[in-house]
């Protein structure tokens, strides 16, 4: 290329500017979605998590209340119990456990 006159040089030099900036910004645009699907498949592996297992609101007045993971009305991000320990809860004869009206948590127990 050093054997071009300096106008060729500088316009071939320009192109591959241009062509380097396109593939720079075709790779960030790349990576930006690869980002969101992977950020996408970790909430839904997140939910489905959060999906096979059941909470226990604290008692209130005494009751307490057994709620699907992904239930909305107990927003409580924590303390996920596995099918075995909520059968420990509904078989301690010292707690009140309700089933939320809502989720319906029941069904997922007899599976």
């Amino acid at each position: 290329m050093s054997d071009l006159p300096p106008d060729e040089r500088l316009a071939k030099l320009h192109a591959l500017e241009e062509w380097l900036a396109w593939q720079l910004n075709n790779t960030r645009a790349k990576i930006r979605t690869l980002e969101a699907e992977m950020e996408q498949a970790k909430r839904q592996a997140q939910r489905a998590y959060a999906e096979a297992r059941w909470k226990l609101e604290p008692a209130r007045d005494r009751r307490s209340v057994l709620h699907r993971g992904g239930c909305g009305i107990w927003k409580g991000e924590h303390g996920y119990l596995e099918r075995h320990e909520v059968g420990e809860a509904l078989a301690d004869e010292t707690l009140v456990v309700e089933m939320c009206g809502v989720c319906n948590p029941e069904p997922g127990l007899r599976e």
